[in-house]
């Protein structure tokens, strides 16, 4: 696997765990365990990942996840602990990611990977107090299903495909910050807050 493939997937894990961090490290760690992602030799440390223990623990943790965030408003509260947990889990997942051997590299993988997440944890947390906000119930049950299917698909072809991983992180970038505005667009529109002239 070559550099720009690690780096793909570095950054779309990143950007992914903005929205299912458990669900990242459950998937990362199922891909080493089951041989397929074989790591490339300067990434051992991520080994720990495939731990079983790692696995049914984020396993657990993301089934939490699933279920808390088709709930309107405790999936709000759940983001709102989140805000924090995700950008610096995003991070760190970029950081395992990086070269060990090139610290400006692990520095930068760490700070972007941060950004990344807090990027798509925003643009996912706005969404969806915009969409709790609405009257009717099953909007928030069919946005939550549909971050649970793209996460895990996308997931399944980084590790499969990783040659795609560039371009879903560009698409997932891009993704977020039409979202941001989607939802900024919304609670005006719910809220009938106007930009001050």
């Amino acid at each position: 696997m070559g550099i720009a493939e690690i780096l793909g997937i570095a950054g779309s894990v990143s950007l992914l765990s903005g929205w299912r961090l458990y669900l990242c490290i459950f998937a990362t760690g199922l891909a080493m365990r089951l041989g397929t992602w074989p790591l490339p030799e300067h990434l051992q440390a991520l080994q720990v990942l495939a731990n079983p223990i790692v696995i049914g623990l984020s396993g657990f943790a993301a089934s939490v996840e699933f279920l808390a965030d088709k709930v309107p408003w405790i999936d709000s509260a759940w983001d709102m602990v989140h805000t924090v947990i995700r950008p610096v889990g995003g991070a760190v997942l970029a950081l395992a990611l990086a070269d060990p051997s090139d610290p400006t590299t692990q520095v930068i993988a760490f700070i972007l990977g941060g950004g990344a997440s807090l990027l798509t944890h925003a643009s996912k947390a706005g969404t969806r107090a915009a969409v709790n906000a609405s009257p009717e119930p099953f909007s928030n049950i069919a946005v939550s299903t549909a971050e649970d299917v793209a996460s895990a698909g996308l997931l399944w072809g980084l590790y499969n495909y990783p040659g795609i991983a560039a371009g879903v992180a560009v698409l997932l970038l891009l993704l977020a910050v039409a979202l941001l505005l989607a939802a900024r667009a919304l609670f005006r529109k719910l809220f009938g807050r106007r930009d001050a002239a």
